[in-house]
This record gives C-alpha cells, structure tokens and sequence, in this order.
C-alpha cells in the first residue's frame, strides 16, 4: 500500500494547525509534509524550533499522523560568505527538529535567483551551500530533496549536475510532478525528466495542471496535461518506496479538490 500524504500549504488560511490535522485525519490522508514556518516563528528570537516540534509532535500522535517532510524554505542560490553562513546555520536548526517531528527528510529549495550570482554560477552556488551541510546532515541521516521548485532548479538535468558535484547519497530530489511544466518545459522532455530524475528522489509532490507561468491552471488529478502514469512508474521501477504528497493548486475549493486528488491516489496508487 502506498504512503498517501498532504501538503500544509494551501487550505483555508483561517484554518489552524489543528484544523488541518483534523481534516486529514478525516479525510484519509496518513502523512503530512509541514511548512517550518509550523514549528518555528522565525520573527520570535527566542523560539525554539525543537520545542515546537516537539508540541506539533503531540498534536500529530493523537490522531495517528505522519510526518512526511519538513520543508524549510531555504535559500542556498548565495555566493557571498556571511550569508551562506546564516543559512547554513538556519537549516542546521531545522534537521535537529525534524527527527522530533518523526521525519529525517528535509524538503529543500534551490534557491531564489538574484543579480548577484550569474546563471552559470547557480550550480556552484548551491552545493557550495548543500556540501556545508553536510557535516550534521550525514551524520544523523537527514536527506535533504531539492525541489524542483521556482527558476532555478526546474530542469533535472541541472539537478543531476548539482547532485553529482555534492557526492553525497543525503542530497537528493523532491520530485513534483508539476512544476517542469510550470517552467516552460515541454511534455515529452518532462517524461524524461522523469524518468532520470526518478533513482534520485526521496519525496513526491504529486500534483496537476496545464500551462506554464502566467498560463498555469491546476488541475485535479488526472484532468491535466501532465502523464501521471508514466511519472509513478519510473518511481516504482527506481523503487521508490516513499510518500506520495498530494499538492492541490486548482480553482475548486480546496477541501474538495484534495478529496478529489485522495480519490486519484488511492486508484492509481493504492
């Protein structure tokens, strides 16, 4: 039976952190992926993201929840010294609370391109930040899957470079579904993309859609142009094994479309 998780991302906002867990566990869903903006308020200088985790911990044990990944909402696209340092450092805080959460998979992002750092020194930038972290990530068994998410680290063939200048088995892909096409990139590319990508991937953003850039419209499940089908399968032959994340991002109310997108899951998945 396939892990079928839940993205804290785009529910009612009026909902709390304890709405959300009560509709997953009303709904079906057994895993979530948290935001680390659940477990840590940044702006507060005396939180502590390990307390957090442990009190969102509590909350999730009672109703029989699982923590699929913690995303942590990093920026590694830096080439100057003082600012990797803080965000290397930000993220060791990060993976000392994800085991309390239950997970040791932490959702990465590329990073945010900006004038500083050239295209052609994205690569670069990146695993210079991701070989920092290294040093505890290895250690207590964290992976860190780079999603590919935004401009930077939509194309899989940049994440294979990125992955083999790390040269670590800690460092690997958030594989969504998505977001290729998002980028511009075509359906045919984004069928191989998925299936080199694939051996690669610790988390999966299962999510669907049409367009790209301003053209983008969610979909259910199913009811885009992307080739769900062929994506599971190049997972399954790579014998990927973890959760797959629903990730909803169409005009239905959302409730509803991640009832919808849980119907798909357990069709094709279950």
């Amino acid at each position: 039976m396939s892990k079928l998780g839940i993205i804290h991302y785009n529910l009612p906002k009026e909902w709390s952190l304890s709405d959300f867990f009560d509709y997953c566990g009303r709904t079906g869903f057994e895993y979530v992926e948290l935001q680390i903006g659940d477990v840590w308020d940044e702006s507060d200088p005396n939180a502590d993201p390990c307390r957090g985790a442990e009190k969102v911990r509590a909350m999730m044990d009672s109703l029989g929840l699982k923590v699929s990944a913690l995303a942590s909402g990093n920026d590694f696209v830096l080439l100057d010294e003082t600012r990797i340092q803080a965000q290397v450092e930000r993220m060791r805080r990060i993976c000392r609370a994800a085991p309390i959460l239950g997970t040791r998979i932490i959702r990465t992002e590329g990073g945010q391109p900006k004038d500083q750092v050239p295209p052609s020194r994205h690569v670069e930038a990146m695993a210079g930040c991701l070989k920092r972290c290294l040093e505890f990530v290895e250690p207590d068994g964290i992976r860190l899957a780079v999603d590919n998410h935004g401009l930077v680290t939509n194309d899989a063939d940049l994440q294979l470079e990125l992955f083999d200048r790390v040269a670590s088995k800690h460092v690997g892909a958030n594989l969504d579904t998505m977001n290729y096409r998002w980028a511009g990139n075509d359906l045919a590319r984004i069928d191989r993309f998925y299936e080199i990508i694939a051996p690669h991937t610790f988390h999966v953003h299962l999510k669907d859609g049409a367009g790209s850039r301003q053209d983008y419209v969610g979909a259910v499940l199913g009811e885009g142009e992307i080739n769900l089908e062929h994506a599971v399968a190049c997972l399954l032959k790579a014998g990927y094994d973890g959760v797959y994340c629903a990730e909803y991002e169409g005009k239905l109310p959302t409730p509803e479309g991640y009832r919808k997108y849980l119907e798909w899951m357990k069709a094709h998945l279950g």
